[in-house]
């Protein structure tokens, strides 16, 4: 068995086993879990600031967007066609954002983590400052079905209301990458 191997971090002293516990796997990315600034770090129950919630990523070729609250990847710019629901999805899993692949419709309350209730009478209920393009405004499908094989949900934007509708209707895409999505 290989000895456990200390490491001092942030003045926390992480031993291999505990890094790998914790999902830091020893790669010189760790971070105290005290340290919520991280972007290592994600936790639902914080609230960010929209300059620091949000970050453009230039290894993405600024084309994708970091969620520091949910950890999850967003496309800049959300396209602006629309189409039905079966023609979204295939959209995000043959999408590139960024010169990078896995993308999906995102789940109904990963779409609904962007909405920001105190933004009233706008196009968007997006945090004022967000770093999205297109004016991404309207309706939007999301992977998530509620047991009716011919429906799923989305949202419009503007209001923040959510509500199934008929597949074959046309919405906007908006694509995501990273964890979750097990609705889909």
């Amino acid at each position: 068995m290989e000895p456990k191997r200390k490491r001092m971090i942030n003045g926390v002293i992480f031993t291999s086993a505990v890094a790998f516990c914790v999902g830091l796997a020893d790669m010189g990315q760790a971070r105290s879990t005290s340290d919520l600034s991280s972007p290592y770090v994600v936790s639902w129950n914080r609230t960010l600031p929209t300059e620091m919630r949000f970050i453009v990523l230039a290894n993405f070729t600024s084309e994708a967007v970091l969620d520091q609250d949910t950890g999850l990847l967003w496309e800049r710019s959300p396209a602006t066609a629309r189409t039905d629901w079966k023609a979204a999805r295939s959209y995000c899993l043959n999408k590139a954002i960024g010169g990078q692949r896995g993308w999906r419709l995102p789940s109904i309350v990963e779409l609904t983590s962007l909405l920001d209730p105190s933004v009233q009478d706008s196009d968007a209920m997006l945090p004022v400052g967000h770093p999205f393009l297109n004016n991404p405004s309207g309706f939007y499908w999301s992977g998530s079905m509620d047991g009716e094989s011919s429906k799923a949900w989305h949202l419009h934007l503007s209001n923040g209301h959510v509500h199934m509708a008929s597949k074959a209707s046309a919405f906007k895409v908006w694509c995501v990458r990273g964890e979750g999505g097990a609705d889909q």
